[in-house]
């Protein structure tokens, strides 16, 4: 099941601005078409098509204009309404007070279809006129008219559909063309910062501490939330040390009852309890010595030294076989030829192996072979037990993750050794396996020893030359 579809900053900041720029452009238009500089919402041609539509002649041929309801507003509207109408017979009808300029045009403007008369003169005063040679219902007529009606509101409305094509739609495709190439130019400058925070944001890791993102060119709008996430990795580092105290703190009161323990079960009569008795009693000391190890890698942080994987791994078969054949395993021990050196904390390593020894005594059924193999730059525990499945493979190491809730142990066990290789730089993981578990530790130092593939009762194909059982 997929969460919600996340929705781009740079679409959203690339809508509003267009938006933007697409309100302010068409309050700027509707001001100028208002005010009449786009668009004159009076105009003598409203005028001349009014008195074409009234214009007709009597029985004698003269021009008379019929009363229209237009006509009737457009004495209304303009008291002072002028005009002068013209046929080529020279018959004339002309209305109120003509100026003086345009009294006495004549037949000489004839030959011209239209013209503004008095326009761009500079001259406020001067009255202004437009000619414009029109049909009508009897003839071509010249009209002459200053008055200047308003047009109606349909003509309006195309007046405003054409403002709308010649200049606010050009304007507005040129600003979505800036505004889409600017937006992530400007989101990329301007986040360059936070950019760079989210890179440090991602190499956190839970082993190091006193890490911040850095505030250098953050926004001052995102500055708050960086801080609260440096904020919120504080108190993860103060709740960090404040359990790792209480972790070394409950591991140095654990060793004596520990001590005490092993001395009164070293007393025990042989027997199953006391076998019983001895493993839990050996996980404790591991559980309380790993804690102790973490600690003191914690503290004092130093180069590690060079590390001999093979003896270690040998050590650590010693110390757990007597563990392991009472619990009813055979162990094997494998290594590869060549060296198989490493840089490491012998003590924490070893508890590592010792701790993955443990989980395969307690965990692999009571029967068949407890391996650990050595390569140059692992080491390898495997058991032929019941195996771990697929879907619990990363919980496992989580602290205090058990798959039985009533099973022995405090779920630890697994989460220390996690921990124990992030601070080799190293790691854990569960390798495939057809029957049984198999954990390996893996570190970052690889030498140039010839590497081995990791060998499996199963696939007989494959053999370490030096393989023993003890």
């Amino acid at each position: 099941m997929t969460g919600p579809a996340r929705r781009s900053l740079r679409r959203r900041l690339f809508r509003r601005l267009l938006a933007v720029q697409a309100a302010v452009l068409a309050l700027v238009i509707a001001v100028l078409f208002g005010s009449g500089l786009l668009f004159d919402f009076r105009s003598p041609d409203a005028t001349i098509d009014i008195l074409r539509a009234a214009i007709g002649r009597d029985e004698n041929g003269r021009l008379r204009l019929r009363e229209t309801e237009e006509l009737k507003a457009l004495r209304v509207t303009i008291p002072d309404l002028w005009f002068i109408i013209r046929d080529r017979q020279q018959h004339k009808l002309a209305h109120g007070a003509i100026p003086p300029e345009y009294a006495n045009i004549g037949t000489a403007l004839d030959d011209i279809g239209q013209a503004r008369l008095g326009w761009n003169l500079g001259d406020p005063d001067r009255p202004t006129a437009r000619v414009r040679w029109a049909e009508t219902s009897i003839g071509r007529l010249q009209f002459t008219t200053g008055s200047e009606a308003p047009w109606p509101f349909h003509f309006v409305l195309l007046g405003l559909s054409l403002v709308t094509l010649q200049y606010l739609l050009p304007i507005l495709a040129v600003m979505a063309v800036g505004a889409l190439i600017a937006t992530p130019w400007i989101l990329r400058s301007a986040f360059a910062g936070l950019d760079r925070a989210a890179s440090e944001a991602d190499t956190i890791d839970v082993s190091q501490r006193g890490l911040r993102l850095a505030t250098v060119d953050i926004p001052s709008e995102v500055l708050p939330f960086v801080n609260a996430v440096n904020g919120a990795l504080a108190r993860l580092d103060e709740g960090y040390e404040r359990q790792e105290r209480f972790l070394a703190d409950a591991a140095h009161e654990l060793r004596t009852p520990i001590a005490i323990l092993n001395t009164r079960l070293a007393a025990l009569p042989q027997g199953p309890a006391k076998a019983q008795l001895a493993l839990d009693a050996a996980r404790l000391r591991i559980i309380t010595e790993q804690m102790l190890d973490l600690e003191r890698l914690h503290s004092a942080p130093s180069p590690f030294p060079d590390v001999d994987l093979e003896a270690l791994a040998r050590q650590v078969i010693l110390d757990m076989g007597p563990l392991a054949f009472e619990a009813g395993y055979e162990i094997e021990f494998g290594a590869a030829d060549g060296p198989a050196i490493v840089k490491g904390d012998a003590q924490a390593i070893g508890r590592a192996l010792t701790n993955l020894v443990q989980n395969a005594i307690d965990h692999g059924g009571r029967k068949g072979t407890i391996s650990l193999l050595v390569g140059t730059d692992w080491v390898e525990v495997t058991d032929e037990g019941p195996g771990i499945p697929s879907d619990l493979r990363d919980r496992i190491f989580e602290p205090f993750f058990k798959r039985k809730k009533d099973g022995r142990g405090a779920g630890l066990g697994l989460s220390l050794v996690g921990d124990a290789m992030r601070l080799h730089g190293g790691g854990v993981s569960v390798r495939d396996r057809a029957v049984g578990a198999s954990f390996r530790l893996s570190f970052p130092l690889a030498r140039d020893a010839k590497k081995w593939a990791p060998v499996f009762h199963e696939d007989p194909a494959l053999t370490y030359e030096n393989r023993s059982r003890l």
